[in-house]
């Protein structure tokens, strides 16, 4: 379905009178269609395709907020059918008016999805054309290796379908990469394959492809083919009354003249360009809030519609209520008082019973919960006195291996073989990690998550070490003990914290223990 646009609302000059239809117009056919459509709730596929239809005009109003709602409504409609040609042109839209709004990541991420769905139905068009506006959206950002391989990849398979609109379009913009890139001579070669399906076709597109073309060759210094390349565009623009490309024809002109040194005609041609601007922005703003007017127009015609048939359904019940009502009130009253009491009683009952069953149930839990608090505190009680008992366990040992040491080092004693035995065998008990054994299953019983929770806490990965020291900081003890436990020093408890401190997120005013205490 083609739509011509109705620009006015501005003074023309000779040579810029437009023949276009009027935009509210098209926007209360294209909505026409849609309530057609809608009154055959089975075929979501043509509601779905009037509000694409609707969708694409008022993205190329500009008006993106709208087409993205209409475009939403289709996909509604689509379900989870994302295997469709449907869905792909929609999600393309989308990714559209993204890229419209420079989101290059929500844009990216709807032609992805569209890429990889025509993948599945092995749709190479939608493929196709999801690889051109990915690369669209790559070039837009200076990411021209990407942009070049999507677009390269998206001619191959418009040239594998014989599209040759296709295939012009995606020539026309490799050499828009290429030119970016300041290759202009690559750029030339593609724009040139590109207007050689273009020529003469009297479309915006060959206006687009000869300004590029004259771009090129500006910019390579040959000024009097651009010159050529550009006068043949303005005319073609001029045929269309394409205030866009228009101004697109003047500035390039003003641009060569000016290189050449001819500056009146550069000025004149600059002037051109901007009335021609002006005059597309005014017209643009003027459709939009015709057009947007018209929108509100037919959303306040419909809402009264729809209360207008919600009060005549309301009104219709409410006149059959009050005939109901009129014959079921002399009933009602007969047996209201007596149908009352029997209620009340029957709720008093009812609500003593849920109070005493409430009650009862605070009061189990109540047990429960004190019950719960016993044990952990008698669990913490032990744990605290198994933590002193290995304490005491580790430094009896260690005075006794210190004594036994310095008995087996009197020569003169015959026992001394013996005492020796004694002193390897203690040492190797100093050496079990037993008890550590059954101190973390302890541990874990009473704070099954602290382990977990300090490691997650930590970049670096913690010792064993570090984590049996965070363990015994939790539980409150002082480096003294600590030391007794461990087996070490109290200086080495101390460095020991230190390294620990500086591989957790603690704040310099808080203290370790304080930290441990609190995960």
């Amino acid at each position: 379905m083609v739509i011509l646009v109705h620009h006015h609302g501005f003074s023309q000059k000779p040579g810029m009178e437009q023949t276009i239809s009027d935009p509210n117009s098209v926007v209360r056919t294209l909505q026409h269609q849609l309530d057609i459509s809608k009154k055959n709730p089975d075929q979501p596929k043509k509601i779905a395709q009037s509000h694409l239809k609707l969708g694409e005009y008022y993205h190329s109003l500009g008006l993106y907020s709208e087409a993205m709602e209409q475009y939403n409504k289709a996909l509604d409609q689509l379900g989870t059918d994302f295997n469709d040609t449907l869905f792909i042109t929609l999600n393309n839209n989308i990714g559209k008016v993204y890229l419209s709004l420079n989101n290059f990541e929500l844009a990216e991420q709807h032609f992805t999805e569209t890429l990889n769905a025509s993948k599945e139905i092995h749709n190479d068009r939608g493929l196709a054309i999801s690889l051109g506006l990915l690369g669209a959206s790559h070039e837009k950002q200076a990411e021209y290796d990407d942009a070049l391989k999507d677009q390269k990849e998206s001619l191959l398979l418009f040239q594998k379908m014989g599209d040759e609109h296709g295939v012009a379009t995606t020539n026309e913009n490799i050499g828009s990469i290429y030119e970016d890139l300041e290759q202009f001579d690559l750029a030339r070669q593609y724009f040139q394959r590109a207007y050689d399906y273009f020529e003469g076709k009297g479309t915006a597109e060959e206006v687009n492809v000869l300004n590029n073309l004259g771009d090129s060759f500006r910019k390579t210094g040959n000024y009097s083919v651009a010159l050529e390349k550009t006068t043949l565009a303005l005319e073609v623009a001029q045929k269309l009354n394409d205030f866009h490309q228009l101004e697109s024809a003047h500035k390039d002109l003003s641009k060569t003249y000016a290189f050449l040194g001819d500056f009146e005609k550069a000025h004149a041609h600059l002037l051109q360009a901007e009335e021609f601007n002006s005059a597309m922005l005014k017209a643009q703003n003027t459709d939009q809030l015709n057009v947007l007017q018209t929108i509100y127009e037919t959303n306040k015609k419909e809402a009264e519609i729809r209360l207008l048939k919600e009060q005549n359904k309301v009104s219709r019940a409410n006149q059959n209520l009050l005939w109901v009502a009129l014959f079921a009130i002399a009933a009602i009253l007969t047996i209201l008082y007596n149908y009352l009491g029997r209620k009340r009683k029957a709720k008093l009952k009812i609500q003593e019973y849920k109070q005493r069953m409430l009650k009862a149930e605070l009061e189990k839990k109540a047990i429960e919960e004190q019950n719960l608090q016993q044990e952990i505190q008698l669990k913490t009680s032990s744990l605290s006195r198994y933590s002193l008992h290995l304490s005491q366990k580790n430094k009896i040992l260690l005075d006794l291996a210190n004594t036994l040491r310095n008995i087996a080092g009197r020569k003169n004693m015959n026992t001394s073989d013996k005492i020796k035995d004694l002193v390897k065998e203690i040492d190797f008990n100093l050496q079990q990690e037993q008890e550590w054994d059954e101190f973390m299953i302890f541990f874990k019983e009473i704070h099954p998550e602290f382990i977990k929770k300090l490691s997650t806490l930590s970049d670096n990965n913690l010792s064993p070490a570090e984590l049996r020291l965070g363990m015994l900081l939790r539980l409150n003890l002082s480096s003294k003990e600590i030391a007794s436990i461990l087996r070490v020093t109290p200086d080495s408890v101390r460095v020991a914290r230190h390294r620990l401190r500086k591989k957790l997120p603690i704040d310099q005013k808080d203290e370790l223990v304080n930290f441990m205490i609190d995960l």
